[in-house]
């Protein structure tokens, strides 16, 4: 079955940076297009970045020239660099493949 499988979040001060990783397995990852989501606490689950298979990308406005979304599919994962990160960017952050979702990795931005 599909499985994905977030990692590299934490504590952060702004200005900082975090790289997140999602592993996946289960599906041919190269062929799908891939998407990372985020939901802060009390808002809901909103569109961060996404990846075609063919490395197109598109970027939510709030994070465009700070994140970048980018696939390794010869070790099937998808990666999320960020940059300059404000403390609007706490939230989980959530891994999507086209039917599935990861378990999220919590992103904290506080000094």
């Amino acid at each position: 079955q599909v499985q994905l499988v977030e990692s590299g979040g934490g504590l952060v001060q702004p200005g900082g940076s975090l790289k997140l990783s999602c592993a996946a397995s289960g599906f041919t990852f190269s062929s799908y297009a891939m998407s990372w989501y985020r939901q802060a606490p009390g808002k809901e689950r909103e569109f961060v970045a996404s990846v075609s298979s063919g490395g197109r990308t598109n970027y939510a406005d709030s994070v465009k020239g700070r994140f970048t979304i980018s696939r390794d599919n010869a070790r099937n994962t998808l990666y999320l660099q960020m940059n300059d990160l404000k403390s609007e960017d706490t939230a989980v952050y959530y891994c999507k493949a086209p039917y599935d979702w990861g378990q999220g990795t919590q992103v904290t931005v506080s000094s």
